[in-house]
This record gives structure tokens, sequence and C-alpha cells, in this order.
């Protein structure tokens, strides 16, 4: 699912970049001499895409199996990226000028403390990229259920009730002193398949930046 899910992610993280750096659109390296860090970098998914996009990249997931996998396909992709396991308060990284996390939030305890966690390691002109799943009926049935029973994702994955709400995020981005630039959702339909959307029901993706 989140290798389906990756490609739509990346378009609007591409928009958001060119909109964001002055870079033009058609540039192979827009990050080019510039740092990025994702957080709850999983084996890497995110990661690999911004250090061909020319960033100088640093992933962090909690899950040393993860992180094992990650620096194992990096290696085997010739890309040199600066794996690190564990949680991201217990890591001595400086700051980035593209901060992302996708999907992670949902999981985490301490929402308030993950995002101003982000934050900090956020440059002044930096920006923050972020996705997680909508808390709505309809990502309960579809992103949660259905996923679930049809082996989409491994059963547990998810806990709806931690779902936020775009709302509730923007007010965990303004108490850290981000502002949205851009949110869009991410649906789904028989013909399209995953799609950026107006529709946010699902699932949605936003970029953010100091105000």
């Amino acid at each position: 699912m989140l290798h389906k899910l990756n490609p739509v992610r990346l378009g609007f993280i591409r928009q958001q970049i060119d909109l964001h750096f002055g870079s033009d659109e058609k540039a192979m390296k827009p990050l080019s001499g510039k740092t990025a860090l994702d957080v709850g970098c999983g084996a890497g998914l995110l990661c690999e895409p911004l250090a061909r996009l020319g960033a100088a990249v640093t992933g962090v997931d909690a899950a040393v199996e993860n992180i094992t996998a990650a620096k194992a396909h990096a290696a085997q992709s010739g890309l040199d990226i600066n794996y690190h396991a564990g949680e991201l308060a217990a890591q001595n990284l400086g700051q980035f000028d593209l901060v992302s996390s996708m999907e992670v939030i949902e999981h985490v305890t301490d929402p308030a403390a993950f995002v101003g966690g982000l934050a900090a390691r956020l440059k002044p002109d930096g920006l923050l990229i972020l996705s997680t799943p909508n808390r709505t009926t309809a990502s309960k049935l579809l992103l949660v259920e259905a996923a679930e029973r049809l082996g989409q994702v491994p059963r547990g994955t998810h806990d709806w009730d931690k779902f936020l709400n775009p709302d509730e995020v923007t007010a965990l981005l303004v108490d850290a002193g981000l502002a949205v630039a851009a949110i869009e959702g991410i649906a789904f339909s028989p013909l399209s398949g995953l799609h950026l959307s107006e529709n946010k029901a699902l699932n949605y993706i936003l970029a953010a930046r100091f105000s």
C-alpha cells in the first residue's frame, strides 16, 4: 500500500519544493545543496527519492529492523543516506531545509510533542511535509477495517481513534509556530487509483513553514 501511495505523495512534495525554494519544476535535482530529514522513515521509501532529488538525506526510525533494511537497500542503490535508529528526540542531528514525516503522527503517544520535535529540526526558512489518515467514517471503513481484512496492511496497524483531522493537525502546527501553506487530500477511485484530491476524507498531505 505504501508503495502505491508514495508516487502520489511525491507529486505533492515536488510541487511544494519548487514553490517554497523557487526551483525550476523541470530541474532534476531541485534539492541540490539542501538537507532533508525523514522522520519515521521505515525502509527508506521516501529517503531514496529525496536523495535522487539532490538532498543530503537523513532518515530516522524507531525500529532497528527498518533502519537495517533501509541501509541495505540504499547501499544496493548506490545512495549515500544517513540512517539512525531510535526516537527523534534522542538524536543529535541539527536542523534541516526539509523535514518530512509520512503516516507517523497517528502512531505516536503525544502528537503535540511529536510536532514540536519536527519543528525543532526545521531551519527557520525550511519546509515541513506531513501526511496522515483523517479520522472519518470513510477512513475507518476503508483504511482500517477493509484494508486489514483484505490483507493490504497487517492487522492492528492502525488505531482509528488516534487519527487526527486537518483542523487538529493545523492547531498542533500553530502551537509549534508553523502555518499550513498547502493541503490536499489523497483519495481513491477505481478509475484513477490513489490520487491528489480536494477530498480529504481518507488521507491528506500538507506543507507547512514557520509563520
